[in-house]
């Protein structure tokens, strides 16, 4: 298996799930990254928030926002994105995994990421990350990657993808 493992699938079928699961199952190998979460009020779905598996939060977008980076409703907060990422100690030499949930169209935008994405897939630290079903641009290039393997998570694999992953 490749050191860098991709995984997607069909919203809601439990990738951010994997990625807790993992970030639980996996502290002996001092995992850094994030996972993003939906941010709801009153039953709504209002944005994304970024959660440091150091335990730092920030914003990733927003109906409040005000920004030229938008996906649907939502409005990216590019420079908040940044500042978050660029905080994340992906290349400390106690780091031995790198989990990020997810690469998707919001992410995208920034260049910053980008940037450190193609850090992470060039390193020899182990990363593990969601990744958009769907997607042109950077998304279908790191997708075709030589040196990732791709795994679409559905319902009925999750218990199988995640003991695969932590097995190797």
């Amino acid at each position: 298996m490749n050191k860098n493992i991709l995984i997607t699938g069909r919203p809601g079928c439990g990738k951010t799930t994997l990625v807790k699961r993992l970030t639980a199952a996996l502290p002996h190998l001092n995992p850094v990254g994030f996972y993003t979460e939906e941010i709801r009020a009153g039953g709504i779905r209002t944005g994304f928030s970024l959660n440091g598996l150091d335990g730092k939060t920030s914003i990733l977008a927003h109906v409040d926002v005000k920004s030229r980076y938008r996906v649907g409703k939502y409005s990216v907060d590019i420079e908040a994105f940044e500042e978050f990422i660029e905080s994340i100690p992906f290349f400390n030499s106690s780091t031995e995994m790198i989990l990020i949930d997810e690469i998707g169209k919001m992410e995208c935008f920034s260049a910053t990421f980008i940037r450190y994405l193609n850090d992470i897939l060039d390193s020899n630290i182990p990363l593990i990350a969601t990744i958009a079903l769907k997607g042109a641009g950077p998304i279908a290039t790191i997708k075709r990657r030589p040196d990732v393997d791709l795994f679409e998570l559905t319902e009925d694999n999750q218990d199988i993808l995640f003991e695969k992953i932590i097995s190797t």
